[in-house]
């Protein structure tokens, strides 16, 4: 857990990069003009696309693609992807293998998170993808989905020497990760990955409960359910930290501060890098979970696409806030593909 996060992607073992289309990789072309990068994360309710080339101290964002496929809708009963789920996922992904392929990307990964880890007919999933569009995902460990999340957005840490804790709500599951501050770069201290994300905590707590005239108690049944599944990482947290920061990346905390700032539509450039008040986050969530359906529809950020998984999402950051006496809350728009162009650009000796 020492090793900083330069290390730690030299030292990550080889994940079996592909080209766009699954073949060998290409030889490299060098310079940042030819040197084009692709980083594809499909979790349990997002597909997700970044291509980058890399730029000084960066990298130059050339396309992307964001769709919502709710992969794991129904997993937590079945146990099983269902039909439906992964015709979407397979539709947004030739999408994305077209994008590959039309920016003539010269080094690619493709990772696969907590429903294909569960599902029971995950792999033959990841076959059928293989054979339609090309792409070749890669089931990642909750660790390794964790240290992507940090490497691509540990940046945004508010400065200071205090302890700073990282999280990641995802569909299917929530990723945690405790740094404390290294010579060059922030050091993994410890890391958890509770099974509570927006889509399997929603099912598991059931729509008609989060709509019925009874929600506020179901909010707090859910952010109980996720508070008892942080008891492990709660014993590994200081005791009476000071100066301590926290930076949330997800579709729930940016929607939030989407709210915050009353945006009438969402805007990334406003959002990405922002610090918010911990208790106007906390207003915001309960102010959410007191609203039905149709009113959360009407908030221009979350609309009708995000209204039935967001009141979930608030129950998680509750019970992380719950656990962590951060002032301020970090909001990144950025994080595992991100961290999967980092680490590829850092295998090609870019410094970034």
């Amino acid at each position: 857990m020492g090793t900083t996060m330069a290390q730690q992607v030299a030292s990550a073992p080889s994940p079996g990069f592909r080209g766009p289309a699954g073949g060998n990789r290409p030889p490299p072309l060098r310079g940042y003009q030819r040197d084009i990068y692709g980083a594809l994360d499909l979790g349990t309710n997002n597909c997700r696309l970044l291509i980058a080339r890399p730029s000084d101290g960066g990298f130059t964002v050339l396309d992307a693609f964001s769709r919502i496929v709710r992969l794991g809708e129904g997993l937590s009963s079945s146990g099983k992807l269902s039909q439906d789920s992964m015709d979407r996922a397979v539709e947004a992904l030739g999408v994305c293998a077209d994008k590959l392929r039309r920016r003539h990307v010269t080094l690619s990964r493709s990772v696969a998170t907590e429903a294909c880890r569960r599902a029971a007919n995950g792999r033959d999933f990841i076959a059928r993808v293989k054979q339609e569009t090309g792409i070749a995902l890669d089931i990642i460990s909750p660790r390794e989905e964790a240290r992507l999340a940090v490497l691509g957005c540990h940046k945004l840490l508010e400065p200071g020497d205090g302890p700073a804790l990282i999280f990641d709500i995802g569909g299917g599951s929530t990723e945690l990760v405790l740094l404390e501050q290294g010579d060059t770069a922030p050091r993994i201290r410890a890391w958890w990955s509770a099974p509570w994300g927006v889509v399997s905590l929603t099912e598991s707590e059931g729509q008609e409960a989060i709509e019925g005239k009874d929600r506020v108690a179901a909010y707090g049944r859910m952010r109980e359910r996720v508070l008892r599944s942080f008891a492990h990482f709660i014993e590994m947290l200081p005791d009476n930290p000071r100066n301590v920061r926290l930076l949330g990346t997800s579709g729930t905390v940016t929607t939030l501060a989407s709210v915050h700032l009353a945006l009438p539509a969402y805007d990334r450039r406003q959002v990405d890098g922002l610090h918010v008040p911990v208790g106007d986050m906390r207003r915001i969530s309960t102010m959410i979970a007191e609203m039905d359906f149709e009113q959360r529809s009407g908030l221009p950020c979350i609309g009708s696409e995000r209204a039935d998984m967001v009141v979930a999402g608030c129950a998680i950051l509750e019970a992380i806030l719950d656990i962590w006496p951060a002032d301020t809350l970090g909001i990144a728009d950025r994080g595992i593909r991100e961290g999967i162009l980092r680490s590829l650009m850092a295998r090609d000796g870019y410094q970034l």
